[in-house]
């Protein structure tokens, strides 16, 4: 029998190729900050690291991990809805072969919209390098399954990007008469902050990303390392809910003239602030003792310091809305999760995640 000509067994290959990929779960990228890394600054010589217990207490291995969780974090919980294993941290040396598949998390503690954000803690992945990274792992996946299917992998994703808390809690209100609040006044540093995110939104845009889900600040006026610093009855600190409550209503407006620009909505705004009202301030709602106390620290409201082996820890967690001075818990991210796959406008827009899986299914 004759040889099958060259270029039918390359397009043959390619075919194949491109089929595994679209019947692959869709893959997950995420870019952020500590409620998202999920362990890429293990590899980092930082202080903003999750690496020793008590974290990691309630996953699955019951040893840290990096996660700034008790257990879950939410992408690993977005991922369980995807049907995916969790992505792998960017730096992990097992992100190879079939695992670049999955996506890759490219999320570092401690970083901002604004590369002066998180100064404090030197060595971490900011994020016009977590999106450099992206690039490189594109070519990773590309020699891997060839640049049309490593295309397809990424026009197909699933990101996730979380970024704003620290520009205001870890830059503008670090201590009293930071560069940043001499250079802004509040009112002028939110729009500021809105314009940087923008190109950064624009640059994953130009990067592949299709489908991007973009949170908002969280009530960090409220967490429990600002009612330990700032407040005196347990009311929220007003300098950082005020910049919150400016800071999300203009990440949504610009996400939607980004999407009317495109022609298309492939920025979806995720209202982190409203989901942690409703746990904040109803916490038995959601089955809460406390949505003010922190389960691993020490001080006022556990929120002085870092969670550590001589914290003082919680004997369950699944009452606890958070688990160290920032950050929620397992069940609290699940609380948080579920209203991105599910919920109304008001907490996701202009659709949710489960509605935007079923559109592009259907596609």
């Amino acid at each position: 029998m004759d040889a099958l000509p060259v270029t039918f067994l390359l397009a043959a290959v390619a075919a194949a190729l491109l089929g595994t990929a679209s019947a692959a779960p869709r893959a997950f990228f995420v870019f952020g900050d500590s409620l998202v890394d999920n362990g890429n600054n293990n590899y980092l010589m930082t202080t903003a690291r999750a690496d020793a217990p008590p974290y990691g207490i309630d996953f699955p291995t019951h040893m840290p991990t990096g996660r700034f969780s008790n257990g879950l974090n939410i992408p690993d919980i977005i991922s369980e809805h995807l049907g995916s294993e969790p992505a792998l941290p960017y730096l992990s040396p097992d992100l190879r072969g079939d695992r670049l598949l999955v996506g890759a998390n490219f999320a570092s503690a401690g970083v901002g919209i604004l590369n002066d954000t998180g100064i404090q803690f030197v060595n971490i992945i900011r994020i016009g390098q977590q999106l450099e990274n992206f690039q490189e792992y594109q070519q990773k996946l590309a020699a891997f399954v060839g640049v049309d299917a490593a295309a397809q992998v990424v026009n197909n994703a699933l990101v996730l990007i979380t970024l704003g808390g620290n520009d205001f809690v870890n830059n503008y209100y670090l201590v009293p008469f930071s560069v940043r609040s001499r250079q802004f006044a509040i009112q002028d540093y939110v729009p500021y902050l809105i314009s940087e995110y923008r190109k950064i939104l624009v640059r994953l845009y130009e990067l592949g990303a299709r489908r991007v889900v973009v949170t908002g600040t969280g009530m960090i006026g409220c967490v429990p390392a600002e009612l330990a610093m700032h407040s005196i009855d347990g009311e929220c600190a007003r300098e950082l809910t005020e910049a919150a409550d400016l800071f999300n209503p203009q990440l949504a407006q610009m996400l939607g003239e980004l999407n009317a620009e495109i022609g298309r909505d492939v920025f979806i705004s995720a209202n982190t602030n409203r989901v942690s009202f409703d746990f904040m301030f109803n916490p038995q709602d959601y089955g809460f003792v406390t949505s003010k106390v922190a389960c691993c620290g020490q001080g006022p409201y556990n929120g002085i310091g870092l969670c550590t082996p001589a914290s003082n820890v919680c004997p369950n967690r699944d009452v606890y809305a958070y688990w160290d001075a920032f950050h929620p818990t397992e069940r609290a991210n699940r609380i948080i999760v579920g209203q991105f796959m599910h919920g109304s406008t008001d907490h996701i827009s202009p659709m949710n995640i489960s509605t935007i899986l079923a559109m592009d299914n259907r596609d």
